[in-house]
């Protein structure tokens, strides 16, 4: 035995959540979807150019006014 084992710990929480996925098997492929909705999303790519060659740059002080 590894003289650093230790036991097994799961918090309240890992014990919560694992028993809450057992419950509802779908809830990962519901997560999954959702990801997919909100993150998953294709580019754009000439649009993304645009927007970053549209970028102003921003002053050091950005409350300070410009000098003419």
């Amino acid at each position: 035995m590894n003289i650093f084992y230790r036991p097994k710990y799961l918090s309240e929480t890992t014990q919560f959540l694992n028993e809450l996925k057992a419950k509802n098997p779908q809830m990962s492929s519901g997560q999954v979807e959702g990801r997919a909705l909100l993150w998953n999303k294709t580019l754009d790519r000439d649009a993304l150019s645009d927007f970053r060659a549209a970028k102003v740059v921003q002053q050091p002080y950005v409350y300070q006014t410009a000098a003419k």
